[in-house]
């Protein structure tokens, strides 16, 4: 069921996030928000809710995303971008016919 890439640069970034907040997964959801209708959301994470998550693995790394979210970012990439301007998570998402300016929102 779906699909998700996590570049370098990202697993490398969570990898330094979970291990600072001394927590177990990363987890990325969708909810309905933001300026185009769907927003993504990245926390961190210790329990798997094993009737509606789907666990990815990448180099020793458990992503979590629930199913109902999966729907709408699968086949989609999770960058992690250090820039002048700031640094974050970004999604590359083929699904999203529209996303906002500064990319943390998105429509179908």
């Amino acid at each position: 069921m779906g699909n998700i890439n996590i570049t370098d640069q990202a697993i490398s970034k969570i990898q330094e996030v979970l291990s600072s907040s001394n927590m177990k997964y990363f987890r990325i959801k969708v909810k309905g928000g933001g300026c185009s209708g769907f927003q993504y959301v990245f926390k961190s994470d210790n329990e798997i809710h094993k009737d509606k998550d789907v666990i990815f693995d990448f180099k020793d790394l458990r992503i979590l995303i629930d199913k109902n979210s999966l729907e709408f970012i699968d086949q989609a990439e999770l960058d992690y971008k250090n820039e002048l301007i700031g640094s974050s998570f970004s999604i590359n998402n083929p699904n999203a016919k529209n996303s906002c300016g500064c990319g943390s929102s998105f429509s179908i």
